[in-house]
């Protein structure tokens, strides 16, 4: 689809070919919560771009009120946006997407969408309007969406900081019988039970 922004006119997924982003709405611009989101977005900007990840902006506002309110930013609190934000003035994006609450107005939710490079959406999180998001649970499943792919394995929860196995990544269950007898044998595979089983990922 193409969607008018801060940056110009850009055409979605298209625009970031081979590049993974993430999609994010908020209610509106010159708010208190939203601009605190925008500013931990911004500080943690290149460390997505170190995964090969760009962020994108969008609420339902014209896209002078976007530029005014990153001025505001940039002037007040000294932090620059340098990501695009979408001006889904008509809605039109919002809509198609589900980012609207239907008891909420016309103001998006805080939607998250982290998009692959292939284009796919691969996880959506939904905030209601009065909780902020934490920029860094976003950083950490991109993080560990990457590391899936990349290894074939699954993460625990709070990775890499569980409270069961560490930085340890989770095997696949194993298919046949077999298999599942040869994997508690040992080897760099640990497994508390033959359908529970990890390993340093490198």
């Amino acid at each position: 689809m193409e969607v008018k922004t801060t940056h110009g006119i850009m055409k979605l997924p298209d625009y970031f070919a081979g590049k993974w982003f993430v999609l994010f709405s908020h209610p509106a611009d010159f708010t208190p919560v939203c601009t605190t989101e925008f500013v931990a977005f911004e500080k943690r900007r290149s460390d997505f771009e170190k995964l090969n990840c760009d962020l994108i902006g969008l609420s339902i506002d014209q896209v002078f009120s976007h530029m005014k309110w990153t001025e505001w930013i940039h002037q007040n609190l000294g932090v620059e946006i340098k990501f695009p934000i979408i001006a889904d003035d008509s809605g039109r994006v919002a809509a198609k997407m589900g980012m609207v609450h239907p008891g909420k107005g016309t103001n998006t939710v805080r939607a998250v969408f982290i998009v692959d490079p292939e284009g796919k959406v691969r996880l959506i999180i939904y905030y209601p309007q009065e909780i902020g998001r934490n920029t860094d649970e976003i950083l950490r499943a991109l993080k560990a969406l990457q590391t899936s792919d990349s290894y074939k394995i699954s993460t625990p929860a709070n990775w890499p900081n569980n409270e069961l196995i560490g930085d340890e990544v989770i095997i696949p269950p194993p298919g046949d019988e077999k298999t599942a007898k040869t994997r508690v044998t040992g080897g760099e595979i640990v497994c508390k039970d033959w359908w529970f089983c990890h390993k340093k990922l490198l």
